[in-house]
């Protein structure tokens, strides 16, 4: 019988000890997991409807400066952002691999077409296009022309977009989750309009002129 007793007390202490190791490598795991989502808060990430992580991002990741833009599709001082700042920054500071621009959804409740156009970037963004949707909105909304749901399906289709996904996507709302996780965070960090922006940390509100923007670029790369 104690022969038995040990037998089983040595294989009851090997169980252990195998559950004990299978423990620490989960929470190694756990906290490996959760360190890289800690990286990626601040910025880059958004998490689509989907469950899958995408970055609405321009420029190269390794930029020493990021700005992240909080901005409404149907706003017309982003429109105006869009056509006079933007093009400037992105020649001067992102194709040159100083900046890069995270994009971030902030629909403003009067404008009525703004949160599906918001849901419409991110269907665009699973499917790797938000950039050409992006462009497709303001490019649009510059001549009056609103992103209604039909608009924007219209447009996924000109733009390349597999239809059916995109349109059950726009239809579902399953991305409306993650635009509003961006507009709390915006909130969060003192965003209070449209467009807004951090550089590196740094609040810039409204459709400024490229010299606040280089200004501000200048000062961190400098730093």
């Amino acid at each position: 019988m104690k022969k038995q007793e040990s037998a089983d007390q040595y294989t009851m202490g090997w169980i252990a000890s195998i559950l004990g190791v299978i423990v620490i490598i989960a929470s190694f795991m756990l906290g490996f997991n959760m360190g890289k989502l800690s990286t990626m808060e601040g910025g880059a990430v958004v998490t689509t409807g989907s469950g899958n992580t995408e970055v609405a991002l321009k420029g190269s990741e390794d930029a020493p400066v990021l700005i992240e833009e909080w901005s409404d599709f149907e706003c017309p001082f982003c429109t105006r952002w869009y056509q006079q700042t933007l093009p400037q920054i992105e020649e001067q500071y992102i194709k040159t691999g100083k900046v890069k621009l995270v994009y971030k959804d902030f629909p403003l409740s009067f404008h009525a077409n703004a949160q599906k156009a918001a849901e419409a970037g991110k269907c665009a963004l699973e499917q790797g296009k938000f950039w050409e949707m992006h462009d497709k909105i303001f490019d649009s909304s510059a001549v009056g022309v609103k992103p209604t749901v039909d608009n924007l399906k219209a447009w996924a289709g000109e733009l390349g977009l597999k239809q059916s996904k995109f349109d059950e996507c726009l239809d579902s709302g399953r991305t409306a989750a993650a635009v509003r996780a961006e507009m709390a965070e915006g909130q969060q960090k003192g965003i209070s309009g449209t467009p807004g922006f951090l550089i590196n940390g740094q609040l810039i509100s409204g459709a400024q002129p490229f010299e606040a923007f280089k200004t501000a670029i200048d000062a961190q790369l400098a730093s």
